[in-house]
């Protein structure tokens, strides 16, 4: 399938841009201090577990394990204080909205019809926007440029029905539908070997505290293992891969129905309607990922 107009994220509207860079960032300064802090917690506990005296009084181990926990308890304060996940869950949630707002503009969905006036559609879509930024969080998300409708999102709009389906079907519904068929491939994959290596440090503990009761190892590697289990199912909780797997498997399914439905679509007042409803499919798909992630 050709479409004439592709309609990407470099085509929406600034407002966009601005969430979509606050949400990533977010994102990876999220996931880069929990790994940090994960890995100072198991590197407590491996200091922890050896003796490097350096005098009668002090071990110099003992020092660097209060090290480790001292970074792991900053990492922690970072977090509680910046609330990067905040940036990232609301970031997301503004981009998509102007995203379908655009969407919906573009291929004359409801509520920007084809039988109102250009200039009431024009004047509903920016107060629309202009909403959504009023609601955002000024401490994670900065608009810096006016709210406006791209030339390229106009020039879908006046085309013929056949070229806003075959635009809206190739570029969001078949785009959206790869995305969570990757997602939904990639997360079932990654849950399924850190399960393997959750029962292998398991596997790996057992055998330490034997060979630990047994006397053969002289140093506290069960704990040094049971930190790692600690930090191996933290990490597993946090990048949810089963719940999120499950999630975008169901998304992928619906909304290959939706595109089978929009194929067939040949009245732009039907049209209005049915694309307005794929919409509403798509932002109830993001609405569980953050309910998911515990996003209000």
């Amino acid at each position: 399938m050709t479409s004439t107009y592709q309609l990407g994220d470099e085509h929406l509207p600034s407002p966009f841009k601005s969430a979509d860079t606050a949400s990533l960032r977010g994102q990876a300064l999220y996931v880069r201090a929990t790994k940090l802090r994960l890995s100072f917690a198991v590197l407590a506990a491996v200091l922890a577990a050896m003796t490097f005296q350096v005098s009668d009084t002090w071990d110099l181990a003992g020092l660097c394990v209060a090290l480790a926990f001292l970074a792991t308890l900053l990492t922690e304060v970072w977090l509680l204080v910046a609330k990067p996940e905040r940036a990232w869950y609301d970031g997301r949630a503004f981009a998509e909205s102007i995203k379908t707002l655009s969407w919906r503009y573009a291929v004359a969905a409801q509520p920007f019809s084809l039988q109102s006036s250009e200039s009431e559609n024009e004047r509903h879509f920016i107060a629309e926007v202009s909403k959504i930024i009023s609601e955002a969080p000024s401490d994670s998300i900065a608009v810096t440029a006016p709210v406006h409708i791209t030339e390229r999102m106009r020039e879908i709009r006046r085309s013929p029905l056949s070229v806003r389906r075959n635009a809206y079907l190739e570029c969001r519904i078949e785009d959206q539908l790869k995305w969570y068929a990757g997602k939904a491939d990639f997360n079932r994959s990654r849950a399924g070997r850190w399960r393997v290596t959750l029962i292998v440090i398991e596997g790996a503990g057992i055998t330490a505290a034997i060979l630990k009761a047994g006397g053969a190892i002289p140093f506290d590697l069960p704990g040094i293992m049971a930190a790692l289990l600690g930090a191996g199912s933290a990490w597993f909780a946090v990048r949810q891969y089963e719940s999120l797997g499950r999630a975008y498997s169901f998304a992928a399914n619906d909304l290959s129905i939706v595109h089978a439905r929009l194929q067939s679509i040949d009245s732009d007042n039907d049209w209005e309607r049915e694309a307005a409803d794929a919409e509403e499919a798509i932002s109830r798909e993001h609405t569980m990922w953050r309910a998911s992630r515990g996003a209000s």
